[in-house]
């Protein structure tokens, strides 16, 4: 009988995986119970009668969210909006009247009834309450003075309001260990603890990490974790934030700071490009925490653990502090005036042999004002197209911005979404939560991936698809879901897309969404990852691409008028063009805008021979790096928390960044930088201040047309506006509750938080004049004002561009190495926590890498005689690396995965960006015992 296994039967360009639907189980049975759906509330209207007074309410809606929407606030510990109601801590008992008398009901578990009479302070609920509350203090130890929790405890605020005032109960407490770590960040202290089963839910329902459960009966039940399994969930803050005691705290925050110590404003988390609505607090200059704001078409109140804790790299004392010029082989401290001279010196030296030699990477981690600053700059001032903000990791840029777009609530609420990224469980991590949501409710999921992914067991349909033949797999996807898609109907399908694998050229995903794109009325939702690279293609910084979303050529005239001066003659080079002809000695000085391409860039050698080829480097960046540590100029920018501006989400939508803490030393926020540079090489670009440089992007960009400041700080703004107005989403009012409502939600208004100062008090700006419109007077020592676009397009007139589009073009070929025993394609993704600039200099995050290893499928490992535990030699056209094999049946047949810039083993050391997909060979060079 052959040793030889047998392939898989799917083993071919693609591979089925999953066919059925997902079918969530009606309730997860757990210690906690089994909780039914909750009531929906219908378009159909029903009377009822709150504390005396007669209100119109939806038919189906509970109790406590009519009482909330009425203004009537109802105690409560275990019912959160968010979650399935489960009447479990019974604090939220109140009296209603019936036909056969009065009974008490937990509001927050029963709908409204048509002429229901709800009682609220009546004395049968206070009774309760009081009686609730007297049982929840029996066994709490009291210790409001030294719990982290004291002064925003939910618990603290209802018993005085609520409560007895004093106890009957005299007997000794319970006691247990405090606190215990139930994860890397966040401690568990059971004495505390009130069962009211809010992070057991949150971990089950929301998260989908059901890795922490009650245990024990009675008084002796308390939250705990699996048998030698730790809660370690990508979202375990969250149950931080939600806890309504002090039971659960988050190991960074612990001792910090007393809620009264602390500022806080509003904010957009940027650790990914989802887009979180945040509130940033800090005490004594220095940022101690960050707390997720229910934005409802963004986030839901949820974080990730990134995003949660990476402020800890705000406040590195490794963080630069002042300019450093190269002096011989070291960099030395050096004034502002003096780095700018230099570097103002080495790009003159380049522009002299022509803008072409000129080039500048990155900018995704700027805020949209500092994006729009750089981009003019590299047009006007250096006079070059070779701008670039992807480095190499996203999608061209006429695909993000040229495709139909949708928002996050229309991709949640699509009858059919595609998947065609990355792991957005990893890369999009709050994306994730949104989209399960999604499949939990019934919709159907699809994906369509190189390798598992953490959607995969909520997905309809996940196809494998070998490097190279990602369209292929989208055509049997189409073919085989046709019914699916039929019945999703016009403007039912959502297709989420981005890089899912960085050791493939996007060639394919351009492929795949043409063929998406002939869906009828199909929209397409971003799935790059880098904080702001939306606002930075907004703002122009790809190559051929204009602020507004313009393409080059059709948008000169327009620039030029505006800009006042001419513009690059051609469309320049992307990130790979650019290190290419770095690497050949093309390019006289390269501008890396927190850019560290040596690490970031795919292709780890190109980028080194890259960086190291320019002949003149400037840097402008937070933290000393493997590219930056070459260069012949650094200078220090401050980060978020410490600048103000505005940021732009996957969908377009633009929210607010706020500023909190001084910048350490000298940095400089990057439109300072940019504006002094040019200033340095000859150009006064005439901004003195955010505002200015927003009117400009406002005036000039067709995107941001009517989109003001005095809009974006307006009340209907508060989570953000969707560009162009009026394309994809409508303004609302968000709901904002009493703090009390939704204790672990902040709700911004209620806790003073403001918004940014310089975007307050800031005048109106004029939008570009339309159709048959006057040019707007100028006035008030303000810039240029818009010109008019007269319909006849007459002597003098400056047409507006039109929006790029996506082109069908030319179907591409597929293009991938051919796998035999000895050659397989290489798949490489992104994890959340790696070692990326934020989290490496976040001590908390630093050490939960998941350590780098080569994943191989058993049946590949088994005809190349390899063990779970190996040390192997993966080795490619472009270098090696030794590696430990994990063996992981979610990496297809014929690859093998390596995840990106992970500590102790780069896959950016084998990828070659030159070929359509990386083949690589794997030998055993040690075998140690035991299973990885």
């Amino acid at each position: 009988m052959s040793d030889t296994p047998t392939p898989p039967a799917t083993v071919g360009l693609t591979q089925r995986v999953e066919l059925r639907p997902y079918t969530p189980p009606y309730a997860t049975q757990s210690a906690v119970g089994t909780a039914p759906p909750a009531p929906q509330p219908t378009d159909e209207k029903v009377t009822v009668v709150l504390d005396g007074v007669e209100r119109t309410v939806p038919k189906g809606q509970l109790i406590i969210t009519a009482a909330d929407e009425a203004g009537v606030y109802i105690p409560r510990f275990c019912y959160h909006p968010r979650m399935k109601p489960v009447g479990m801590c019974r604090m939220c008992l109140v009296e209603v009247a019936g036909p056969r008398g009065s009974t008490l009901m937990p509001a927050c578990y029963n709908p409204v009834a048509d002429g229901m009479e709800i009682r609220t302070t009546s004395e049968m609920t206070k009774k309760a309450q009081d009686g609730v509350l007297e049982f929840l203090l029996v066994n709490h130890p009291l210790d409001c003075p030294v719990c982290d929790k004291g002064g925003e405890c939910p618990l603290q605020d209802q018993t005085l309001r609520y409560g007895p005032g004093e106890s009957r109960f005299v007997e000794e407490k319970r006691h247990w260990e405090k606190p215990i770590p139930i994860s890397d960040l966040v401690n568990l202290d059971r004495e505390r603890c009130i069962q009211c089963g809010r992070c057991v839910r949150f971990a089950d329902e929301v998260a989908g990490d059901p890795l922490i459960d009650f245990a024990e009966r009675g008084d002796r039940t308390e939250v705990a974790t699996f048998p030698d399994t730790p809660y370690a969930s990508y979202f375990s803050g969250n149950v931080v934030q939600i806890c309504p005691v002090g039971a659960l705290l988050a190991k960074p925050y612990r001792f910090r700071a007393r809620p009264w110590d602390l500022d806080q404003v509003e904010s957009t988390c940027t650790s990914c490009a989802f887009g979180c609505r945040t509130a940033v607090q800090a005490s004594s200059d220095e940022l101690v925490r960050t707390i997720g704001i229910d934005a409802d078409p963004v986030n839901h109140g949820w974080l990730c653990d990134k995003g949660r804790f990476d402020f800890q790299a705000v406040n590195a004392a490794e963080r630069l502090r002042a300019p450093l010029v190269r002096r011989g082989d070291q960099l030395v401290e050096a004034s502002w005036a003096e780095a700018l001279a230099v570097a103002a010196d080495g790009i003159r030296r380049a522009r002299a042999h022509g803008g072409d030699q000129v080039a500048l990477l990155g900018g995704a981690r700027l805020p949209n004002e500092d994006a729009y600053a750089w981009s003019k700059v590299a047009r006007t001032v250096f006079g070059t197209d070779h701008v670039d903000a992807q480095l190499g990791d996203g999608l061209p840029a006429e695909v993000v911005l040229g495709l139909p777009r949708a928002t996050i609530d229309q991709a949640a609420a699509a009858p059919v979404v595609v998947l065609l990224t990355g792991d957005v469980k990893d890369e999009l991590p709050v994306l994730y939560l949104r989209l399960r949501e999604s499949a939990q409710a019934g919709r159907t999921l699809l994906e369509v991936a190189p390798g598992a992914t953490g959607m995969t067991r909520y997905t309809t349909a996940s196809l494998r698809y070998r490097p190279g033949h990602l369209a292929d797999a989208v055509r049997t996807l189409l073919g085989e879901q046709r019914a699916r898609f039929d019945e999703a109907g016009e403007g039912g399908v959502v297709v989420v897309l981005g890089r899912p694998s960085l050791a493939e050229a996007p060639d394919g995903v351009v492929e795949a969404a043409r063929l998406l794109a002939d869906l009828p009325g199909v929209r397409f939702l971003s799935g790059l990852r880098r904080a702001n690279v939306h606002g930075a293609l907004d703002m122009g910084l790809a190559p051929g691409v204009l602020p507004g979303r313009v393409g080059l050529d059709d948008g000169r005239e327009w620039f030029e008028h505006h800009w006042g001066g001419p513009l690059p003659e051609r469309a320049g080079r992307d990130a790979a063009g650019i290190l290419t002809d770095a690497a050949a000695g093309r390019i006289g000085a390269l501008v890396l805008v927190g850019a560290d391409p040596v690490a970031d860039f795919p292709d780890h050698q190109l980028a080194l021979r890259g960086v190291d080829g320019a002949r003149f480097v400037v840097a402008v960046d937070t933290f000393l790096n493997d590219s930056n540590r070459r260069a012949d100029v650094v200078l220090p920018a401050a980060t978020y928390a410490e600048r103000r501006g505005t940021t732009t989400n996957i969908e377009g939508r633009i929210t607010w960044l706020g500023q909190i803490v001084t910048a350490p030393g000298v940095a400089w926020p990057d439109w300072m930088i940019a504006s002094e540079l040019a200033s340095a090489l000859g150009t006064d670009l005439g901004w003195s201040s955010l505002a200015d440089i927003w009117a400009e992007v406002e005036r000039v960009s067709p995107v941001h047309a009517g989109v003001t400041y005095a809009l974006l700080t307006s009340r209907e703004a508060r989570d953000g506006v969707v560009v162009p107005l009026g394309a994809t989403a409508e303004l609302h009012v968000p709901r904002r509750l009493d703090p009390m409502a939704d204790p672990g939600i902040l709700q911004p208004e209620s806790h003073g938080i403001s918004a940014p100062d310089f975007m307050v008090q800031t005048p109106e700006v004029t939008r570009p004049a339309l159709v048959d419109e006057e040019p707007a007077a100028q006035g008030d020592g303000q810039a240029d004002t818009a010109v008019a676009v007269p319909t006849d397009g007459g002597e003098g007139a400056v047409n507006a561009p039109a929006a790029l589009r996506f082109s069908a073009g030319t179907p591409v070929t597929n293009a991938s190495a051919t796998t035999t025993d000895d050659v397989l394609l290489l798949v490489s993704g992104r994890t959340m926590f790696d070692a990326g600039t934020q989290v490496a200099h976040s001590h908390s995050l630093a050490p939960l890498h998941p350590g780098a290893a080569l994943r191989m499928s058993a049946y590949d490992a088994t005809r190349r005689g390899l063990a779970a535990g190996a040390t192997v030699r993966v080795e490619s056209s472009r270098g090696l690396a030794d590696l430990p094999l994990r063996i992981d049946d979610g990496v297809a047949p014929g690859t093998v995965a390596i995840t990106f810039n992970l500590p102790g083993g780069h896959a950016g050391d084998l990828i070659d960006v030159r070929a359509a997909s990386t083949a690589v060979t794997v030998r055993a060079l040690r075998t140690v015992t035991g299973a990885v």
